[in-house]
Order: structure tokens, then C-alpha cells, then sequence
């Protein structure tokens, strides 16, 4: 279908008065009358007419100047993840534009919704190679849920209500609006601003058809080893009380992707642990034992599978997804049930037995003692002198006991982060899951605290990642963003080095990374800060940093060489995970 197709059938619903003015006071007006209070983003020439309206909205949009455009659109994202609302950036043309291309791969593999505004050149000189000329369009279509440019003002009301519907509704995702600078100039008697939940030819929620929900109980019920999947699906469909409610009735044991932790708290009976590639050991190794594997709002990412050849052969699948496509796409499913999870799990919960499957749990309990034994209690209360990531993890847990939104940047503290952190409420995990963008971490904690601004909002980044993006100190410092910034310095591209170390028979090749002194660059930027290499004070810091009011950085000197187990490796299936 074509961008002037689906603009053509989208459908109005509600309406607000008539507008004269600019394209660019019209677009500001319908960014309110859509819900947006903060936008996050840097001017240049080809956006300049809607900063330049931006003066008029004074205290009715909050505009964040960032420090890189790709800091803007990571900030997006975690204030989308951490308040369930679309995100909102702005960019120039050219490179302003181009710099946007990895949030929007990101936020677009990750289901995140974005609404991102960029400005172009006029329209007489599309084509022409002006100044800050590209093709935003063809070049941002493979990495957005839509797309489309702007050539005349009177297309704003249309184009926006429609970017927004189609941004929030169904599997979520990012939408690019480029709009020429005459159209952001261009004066016009606009028409009421009409709000859009309907384009006749798109369908973000397909229907949901009771006969699978039968065949998904029938075989829930007689399973004698069932084990359900999750991911952020329950969380996008804010189902997290009635997933809740169907793994407790059935007595299902529940494993979770990166993305879908904190669905449910870590410390429920039925959360069974991580799934993947460094996920738990119980999980992964009884995937191919279970008989009815239930996968809800994930997608079988290779991360999750390993070698599909030998993934989950002897089960029975059950798929619930938002999203047709991913239905048969990697897994085969004996019963795919398509819709939004808040709608289908009441009715599977309908359906299905009231269970306890007590010796089947009890063996995820069995392995996860194992792992305990042989991994866990090594890396949360080592015995060496080096700190270790987990033990880090153990004290964050002790003092913000599972209240903390953690955002992580992407890398072995990623990892650790993820398996030992504690979660008691939803949208409290944000990280790069799908596209593992190393520079997520500081930019999208930024965003994350404007999107929960009653949370302590902890940033755990490693030495290399930070120095993707640190420049974003710079929009900290200028609006006092109350960010705790913990860096895990391990002198290494950590992930990188530990496979190296055990699939390239440890030929290190530019993983040793050099540091700047982090505490001294953040007093450069007027934030508070100290470093920590001794384990007797390695809590009072993490008090001090969790305690301090604005923002803080503590680094914390980990062991250089110390690896993430357990571990799938490349090429194996789930149950050959290794515990060392």
C-alpha cells in the first residue's frame, strides 16, 4: 500500500477548533492536542521555522536539547519504555536526519513508538544535491513502521494523526515525518485537528479467532510439562495483571526474554528466570523437555533459540502475537493465536484447568539451585579480590530493593544487569535488546527519568559503551536530569573479550579499550561523582550515588577478565548451555 493510499483512508474520530497559522505552529498545536508535553531534539537550518514556533509553546512543550541527534532519538526511547507514551525527537535534514538511522533500527526491533519529526529542504530543491540534502525517505523506510514527506502544509493534520495512530497501535514502532521548510512556513486556515484510530486497510490488531483459543487450552490442559515464554508483548499490551492471572490458574512456570522482564516481579513463584544466550540454566535446558511451549508477546529471536534445528523439537507450541508475521516465522506453531494479549489471555484463562504442576516447577527450582551452586555465588559474593558485575548487582538490589528503573547500555554488564537485577513493577528494564546499540544506556536514561520522574532512575553502563555517547552529560548538566550513572569499568570491550578468550583461543584484537578519568569528566560537567576499587566501599558508594539528590557517576573497577555464565554458545542449541 502507498503512503498516499493509506493517508487517503485514514478515518477521523475526534476534532479540536479550526487553526490559522504556520505549518509549523499547526504541527506544534496537534503534538499537544496528541498528549506530548516533552520532546527531545537539535535544531539546524531545515527545522529552524518550527524552533522557531517552539518559542511561542513556551511552558506548554518541554524541548530537551541533546547533544547529538542520536542521543535525541535514544532518549526517545526511554522515555517511551519507561512511560508507555510515544516518544517524540526532532532533527534536521542530512546529517541531522542520518544521525537518527540506528535509533530508529533500534526502536523499530524493539516494537518502541517514536514519532520522529526531521526538516528538509525546500521542496523547488529536492533532488537537486542542496545543502543538507538526503533522501530521508527511502533512505529510514527499511528501519521505520512508516514513513512519509511533507511537501505542503495542508497535508500536517492528515500525516500526523495518522503517524500517531499507526506509532501506538497494534506491535508499536518508530514513524519518520519529514517535512519540507516552505511547508513548515507556509500559512494556512487549517482545519480542525482530527485525531485518527482507523485506516481501512491497516490493522494493527487482527481478529481473534475462539476456535484457536480453544486448541491452545485443549492442549495447555493436557500438558504434562508445560512452560510458558514472555516477552515485551505482555508489557506493550499492558496485560501484566491478566498474564498474571493465567500462569497462576494453570500453574505454568514462566521464563522471560530481556524484554519482557519485570512483566511480572522477579520474586513470583512461577518466574521461572531468563531465557537466551545468558539466561538461567533452568530455562533454557528444559525448553527441550517441556511438552507445550507457550510463547506470548516474543518472538524466538536467535538470541532465545540458539540452533533452531534442534530448538524445542519434542513440544507442542502455542504462539499468542499482536503480529501475524511472527507467527510460523522462526518457530512452527501447532496453534498460533493471533491478537493483542490483553484481549486473548482472559479467554485462554477461561478455558484452561486450574493446575498447580508442582513437580514440574519444582525441577526449574532444581536446576536453578545448581546454578546458584556453580555460578551465582560466585559472581554475587566472590571470594577473590577483584569486584566482580554481580556483586554490584547484589547491593543495587539491597538498597533500592527491586523500586529502581535500570537502564542498561549493551555488553557483559547488560547481561549481568539483566539476570540479577530485581524488579517489582513493569517498565522498569530498559535496554537495547534486538539491535544491541552500544550508547543506548546514558541518552535513553535520560529519557526514561523525564518518562518516570518519581523513579530512581540507575544507568549501569560499561567503559566502552559510555563512550559512545557521553556527550549527553551535557543535556544532564543543562536540566539537572537526576540520572545515577554507573559505570562498570573492566578496562575491556568486555563481551567482545570474552569471545575471543573462548572461541578465538583468546587472541585479543582491540579489545582493550583506554579511559579518560570519568569522575573528572563528569565535574567537568558540574556532576558529582567518585571512583571505587575496594570492595568495603563499594555500598556506602552505591548508597551515596542512590541517595544523592541530581544526578551522580560512580565508577566501579571490575575485574578485567571475569566472564558471563552461563552461556549458549554460537551454533549450540538451549540445552548445551554451559555453567563455566
Amino acid at each position: 500500500m502507498t503512503q498516499e493510499t493509506m493517508l487517503a483512508e485514514a478515518q477521523p474520530t475526534t476534532s479540536t477548533k479550526p487553526f490559522k497559522g504556520t505549518g509549523s505552529h499547526y504541527l506544534l498545536n496537534a503534538l499537544i492536542e496528541e498528549g506530548v508535553k516533552t520532546i527531545f531534539g537539535y535544531p539546524g537550518g531545515a527545522i529552524m521555522p518550527i524552533y522557531d514556533a517552539l518559542v511561542d509553546f513556551s511552558g506548554k512543550l518541554e524541548h530537551i536539547l541533546v547533544r547529538h541527534e542520536q542521543g535525541g532519538i535514544h532518549a526517545a526511547q526511554g522515555f517511551a519504555r519507561a512511560s508507555g507514551e510515544v516518544g517524540v525527537v526532532f532533527a534536521t535534514s542530512g546529517p541531522g536526519a542520518t544521525n537518527l538511522v540506528t535509533g530508529l533500527a533500534d526502536a523499530q526491533i524493539d516494537s518502541t513508538p517514536l514519532i520522529c519529526i526531521t526538516g528538509q529542504v525546500f521542496a523547488h530543491l529536492l533532488g537537486t544535491d542542496a545543502f543538507q540534502e538526503t533522501d530521508v525517505i527511502n533512505i529510514t523506510t527499511p528501519v521505520t513502521k512508516w514513513n512519509y514527506q511533507i511537501t505542503d502544509a495542508k497535508e500536517i493534520p492528515e500525516v500526523l494523526a495518522k503517524a500517531f495512530h499507526v506509532a501506538r497501535s497494534g506491535r508499536p514502532g518508530p514513524v519518520l515525518i519529514d517535512i519540507t521548510k516552505n511547508a513548515q512556513l507556509q500559512i494556512e486556515e487549517f482545519p480542525e485537528y482530527i485525531k485518527c484510530n482507523h485506516i481501512r486497510s491497516y490493522r494493527p490488531k487482527p481478529k481473534v479467532r475462539l476456535s484457536f483459543i480453544e486448541d491452545a487450552a485443549a492442549l495447555i490442559n493436557s500438558a504434562k510439562k508445560p512452560f510458558v515464554l514472555f516477552g515485551q508483548g505482555v508489557i506493550l499490551g499492558k496485560a501484566e495483571e491478566e498474564f498474571k492471572a493465567f500462569i497462576e490458574k494453570a500453574g505454568l512456570p514462566a521464563a522471560w526474554t530481556i524484554m519482557g522482564e519485570g512483566a511480572i516481579p522477579t520474586n513470583h513463584p512461577l518466574n521461572v528466570g531468563m531465557l537466551g544466550m545468558h539466561g538461567n540454566y533452568g530455562p533454557n535446558v528444559l525448553t527441550n523437555e517441556c511438552d507445550v511451549l507457550i510463547a506470548i508477546g516474543m518472538r524466538f529471536d536467535d538470541r532465545v533459540t540458539g540452533r533452531l534445528d534442534k530448538y524445542a523439537k519434542q513440544a507442542k507450541v502455542v504462539h499468542l502475537d499482536i503480529d501475524p508475521a511472527e507467527i510460523d516465522k522462526n518457530v512452527k506453531a501447532e496453534v498460533g493465536v493471533w491478537g493483542d494479549c490483553k484481549e486473548t489471555l482472559p479467554l485462554l484463562t477461561n478455558l484452561v484447568h486450574q493446575n498447580r504442576h508442582e513437580d514440574w516447577v519444582a525441577k526449574f527450582r532444581s536446576y536453578n539451585q545448581e546454578e546458584i551452586e556453580q555460578v551465582v555465588n560466585a559472581e554475587l559474593y566472590p571470594q577473590g579480590d577483584e569486584m566482580t558485575m554481580g556483586e554490584v548487582l547484589r547491593n543495587i538490589n539491597e538498597i533500592c530493593k527491586g523500586e529502581a528503573v535500570i537502564v542498561t547500555d549493551v555488553g557483559q554488564h547488560q547481561m549481568v544487569a539483566c539476570r540479577y537485577a530485581k524488579f517489582n513493577h513493569t517498565r522498569s528494564n530498559i535496554t537495547s535488546g534486538g539491535l544491541g546499540t552500544m550508547g543506548f544506556g546514558l541518552p535513553a536514561a535520560i529519557g526514561a527519568k523525564y518518562g518516570a520522574t518519581d523513579k530512581t532512575v540507575i544507568a549501569i553502563i560499561g567503559d566502552g559503551g559510555f563512550q559512545m555517547t557521553l556527550q549527553e552529560l551535557g543535556t544532564i548538566m543543562q536540566y539537572g536530569a537526576a540520572v545515577k550513572i554507573l559505570i562498570l569499568n573492566n578496562r575491556f570491550l568486555g563481551m567482545v573479550r570474552q569471545w575471543q578468550q573462548l572461541f578465538h583461543d583468546k587472541r585479543y584484537s582491540f579489545v582493550n579499550i583506554t579511559s579518560p578519568d570519568f569522575v573528572a569528566l563528569a565535574k567537568a560537567y558540574y556532576i558529582d561523582g567518585q571512583r571505587v576499587d575496594q570492595r568495603e566501599n563499594l555500598k556506602q558508594a552505591l548508597e551515596t550515588m542512590i541517595n544523592h539528590e541530581g544526578s551522580y557517576l560512580l565508577e566501579v573497577m571490575v575485574g578485567k577478565e571475569n566472564n558471563v555464565f552461563p552461556m549458549v554458545p554460537q551454533g549450540c542449541s538451549v540445552s548445551e548451555i554451559r555453567l563455566k
